[in-house]
């Protein structure tokens, strides 16, 4: 699902760009093909498992509480999301919208905003009661300059660590860390037990996560926020001494890290070699759908009642074909029973906090935790995820990643021996990150 976190131009090779091509002309001549008005193109790259479930169930919603609209369905497989964006690109560059499309929520939005590629809909926030009904918080993170462009459709958690429980149970660990300092010492007893990589690990984004979740334990909510504001320093000793717990936990991981998606890093867990790993919560259904009930979880140390969001959202594009149509399907997205079906098909947890849950319905175990923890937690973006940092600074921070992982793959993976000068090159490239963008988004 997340495997959209990371360069598109290193990724596309001359077949991916032919096949971004023959999508494009499809969904273009769809379009040409298609005279009905009262149609709504949804644009996603929702196209099987629980995904695509939680789309049919918002369509079924959409149908009923919508009639005389149409849901037309833009979905594009493929690539977790990289074919879908090549081809919104593309459409969007042609003049060719659809009505709606799915992006992820925050600064993520800022190309489209700045581009003038999709609408304010503060007013339809406060028609429909969406500032009541979703976090305070939340509201905040969406809100650019004084408006609002899109409505969530879930929330993700981020900053959750998975655990098998038996290789922990090996080793002699009992009890859930408390502290970052806690869990180093519970990955040293896997590692002397013969866990040689007690933390499973992947490719850049899944490094930056751990990275945000190591600074939220050192900042707390506000100050970590911060950061993509410029109200924290990145220069400061707080995330000078994250980074440097960051580094350690990364010395604990498996050194073909950066060959990982996470569902790879995933399967080091499932299969008993490895005891951790940090990862959003869809990971609770992909455990589940590969038959691994015998999992269990924990917020990562520190973090206490912060809750790093991201979520799936839907636009109004700048010149929709129909847009009081998608209007209404923004508004169902927006509803509590809309966000009540899609989540529960689709695993994840509603953004509103009085979502209703559909008759017949059960939320596992680790959604309705999350519920809860949603109504009381403080919310926190996720550049990760791109709440918190457009693409551009987020993929100047993974190439920081990917450099600092790569220099480390060729040194002891004991933590005492860290390298100072890749801990010092990591943090001037994340202060140097910092600087560029926050400076280009003041201007």
């Amino acid at each position: 699902m997340r495997s959209t976190r990371r360069s598109l131009a290193a990724r596309l090779t001359a077949a991916g760009a032919g096949l971004v091509l023959m999508l494009t002309a499809t969904a273009c001549s769809a379009g040409d093909d298609d005279t009905d008005a009262a149609t709504v193109e949804v644009f996603t790259w929702w196209a099987e498992g629980g995904e695509k479930a939680g789309l049919d169930a918002l369509v079924s919603r959409f149908t009923a509480d919508c009639p005389g609209q149409q849901f037309t369905d833009g979905v594009v497989a493929g690539g977790a999301g990289i074919n879908a964006k090549q081809v919104l690109t593309a459409r969007l560059a042609q003049g060719d919208p659809p009505d709606t499309f799915q992006v992820h929520a925050g600064a993520e939005l800022t190309d489209y905003i700045d581009a003038g590629q999709v609408q304010d809909l503060t007013a339809e926030y406060d028609a429909w009661g969406l500032r009541q009904a979703l976090p305070e918080g939340l509201v905040d993170d969406l809100t650019v300059n004084g408006k609002i462009y899109s409505v969530p459709a879930n929330v993700h958690r981020a900053n959750v660590v998975w655990i098998n429980p038996q290789v922990l149970s090996n080793a002699g660990i009992h009890t859930t860390p408390k502290t970052i300092t806690a869990l180093l010492r519970d990955m040293e007893k896997l590692r002397k037990s013969g866990i040689e990589s007690p933390l499973a690990l992947g490719r850049d984004w899944t490094q930056l996560m751990l990275l945000e979740a190591v600074l939220i334990s050192k900042l707390g909510a506000e100050r970590f926020s911060g950061l993509f504001t410029g109200e924290t320093s990145w220069s400061s000793s707080a995330v000078s001494a994250g980074i440097r717990d960051f580094g350690k936990l990364m010395s604990y991981s498996n050194a073909d890290r950066d060959a990982m998606d996470w569902p790879d890093a995933e399967r080091l867990l499932i299969d008993g070699k490895a005891g951790y790993q940090l990862m959003g919560d869809w990971e609770a259904a992909d455990l589940e759908a590969k038959g691994f009930k015998a999992y269990d979880w924990f917020t990562f140390p520190g973090n206490g009642e912060v809750f790093q969001w991201l979520a799936d959202s839907f636009v109004l594009a700048g010149g929709a074909p129909n847009p009081e149509g998608t209007k209404c399907w923004l508004k169902t997205v927006a509803s509590a029973e809309g966000q009540g079906a899609f989540n529960a098909a689709k695993g994840s947890v509603p953004a509103r906090t009085d979502a209703a849950t559909p008759a017949g319905t059960v939320f596992s175990s680790y959604q309705q935790s999350a519920m809860e923890d949603w109504k009381t937690a403080t919310p926190v973006p996720s550049c990760a995820h791109g709440s918190a940092c457009s693409q551009a600074w987020q993929n100047a921070v993974n190439s920081a990643l990917s450099a600092y992982s790569t220099s480390q793959q060729s040194t002891t993976t004991q933590p005492s021996t860290a390298s100072p000068q890749s801990i010092t090159a990591l943090h001037k490239a994340l202060i140097a990150a910092a600087n560029q963008f926050i400076k280009q988004e003041q201007e």
